[in-house]
């Protein structure tokens, strides 16, 4: 693989910019924040509406010959869009509950039923608009409202055939036509409303299921997140839990090894070189409980900072093995962003990747560190050029103690520490490879605004 050019590569798959907040990740919308995004859909399907309603009575008047009264129905729909925008801009602050929304259905209930009325009463075609009504209710509104908006609308129905009783039928409107041609008119008119019906229905299902798998996705990442983070807190006190417990016959080893080392200095090489490994040994053991211990508990607990960029970049690079190897292109006014969060994790974080590439790397081969700032998030890649991971290894790669390093290199927790530091903050962490292309980790933040100040 080629040295990493300037750009971000375009092979690395598109990271989704998390919506929840640095410390938290909701698992979906409350019940008000529901139902103001369905009462705006259904703002949405009155403005359709209103225009459908105004261009099928001029379609009629000028097609058909029929008589309506022209005055009576401009002045109602005017009310319907007035009252549409009032709506619009209520829905914006007001607190929507379903006894909302069965209220606004039943409106437009009562208000299909007078257009109906007016235009031909029972046997108007466009009856068939009730079936949207019915339809977004099931969809919309739990079942008792469900059923209670579908009873009103057969109410209404109903109602033209009592008001027709009553009067006359079609008694709003003037018809000129022949019985053969105002069948034709009416069959024509019923397709028409059909195709209507079924544009709306499908519309509005089909965006209520997309807004389903949507909170579905959610859910699956903040079970995903959680799942992580239990791991993180078993981790850290398994950790603290294990430096406790061996502290003490590691200090017993260390310090008898050393007696023993002195008492026989006269000894063969052999058993001094022995004696040396078992101190070595211990001394890694110690070391290793003790990154665990820092890795996963004490940076849980420490205090957010406001840290520039350049300094992120700058404190990771800070004792890396390699880093004359390192690349770092920093886009062109992105130094100075800013981001919160742990400083020492941060760049325990950035530095464990950027110690990966250079392992996974050819000796002599460069590094690349990219980093990039457009106001709202900052981002992070660090590209190798070594032999790049498998499916089955890339889906694995960041899963607590998994590693393809060799034994004593590394402990399987560094991309997982990441991970979870990242997704705390309110960000991502990916990584894309493919065997012979080597391999692109990336760290998405979100940048600080002025003042701000999170709170783990």
């Amino acid at each position: 693989m080629s040295v990493p050019s300037p750009q971000m590569p375009a092979r690395t798959a598109p990271l989704t910019r998390p919506a929840a907040s640095a410390t938290d990740f909701p698992a979906r919308p409350g019940a008000a924040d529901r139902g103001r995004l369905n009462l705006s859909w259904l703002v949405q399907l009155h403005w359709w509406a209103i225009l459908g309603q105004a261009v099928i009575i001029v379609a009629a008047i000028l097609l058909t010959g029929v008589g309506l009264p022209l005055s009576t129905l401009v002045a109602l729909i005017s009310l319907e869009a007035a009252g549409n925008v009032a709506l619009g801009l209520w829905t914006r602050r007001a607190h929507v509950t379903d006894a909302t929304i069965a209220a606004v259905m039943l409106l437009d209930a009562v208000v299909l039923t007078v257009l109906l009325d007016l235009t031909g009463g029972a046997s108007n075609p466009f009856s068939t608009l009730y079936l949207v009504n019915v339809a977004l209710a099931a969809v919309l509104l739990p079942p008792a409202w469900s059923w209670a908006l579908m009873g009103v609308t057969l109410v209404s129905f109903a109602s033209l055939f009592l008001h027709e009783a009553a009067t006359s039928p079609a008694h709003h409107i003037q018809l000129h036509l022949s019985p053969a041609a105002l069948l034709d008119a009416h069959l024509r008119g019923m397709w028409v409303s059909f195709a209507i019906a079924a544009v709306f229905v499908v519309f509005f299902v089909r965006r209520v299921t997309r807004a389903l798998a949507e909170r579905e996705r959610e859910l699956q990442l903040a079970r995903a997140q959680a799942e992580r983070r239990e791991k993180l807190a078993s981790l850290a006190t398994l950790a603290a839990g294990a430096a406790h417990e061996l502290s003490t016959p590691l200090s017993t080893i260390a310090v008898v090894a050393k007696e023993l080392q002195r008492e026989l200095e006269s000894a063969a090489p052999e058993v001094r070189a022995d004696l040396q490994l078992v101190r070595d040994q211990v001394g890694r053991c110690r070391e290793i409980l003790d990154r665990m211990s820092a890795h996963a508990g004490e940076t849980a607990g420490e205090q957010f900072a406001e840290m520039r960029l350049e300094a992120w970049i700058d404190n990771a690079l800070d004792g890396l093995q390699g880093r004359e190897r390192v690349e770092v292109e920093v886009a062109p006014g992105s130094a100075d962003a800013r981001i919160v969060g742990p400083v020492r994790a941060l760049g325990d974080a950035l530095r464990g990747l950027l110690k990966n590439a250079v392992q996974a790397s050819p000796p002599g081969a460069r590094v690349g560190l990219r980093a990039a700032a457009d106001g709202e998030w900052i981002r992070v890649a660090v590209v190798d050029q070594g032999r790049g991971m498998d499916a089955e290894i890339l889906a694995r790669a960041g899963e607590p103690f998994f590693t393809t390093k060799s034994p004593g290199e590394g402990m399987g927790l560094g991309l997982f520490l990441t991970r979870a530091l990242a997704e705390h903050l309110g960000g991502a962490f990916t990584i894309a490879s493919a065997p012979g292309t080597g391999t692109e980790a990336r760290i998405e933040l979100p940048a600080a605004r002025t003042g701000e100040r999170r709170v783990a």
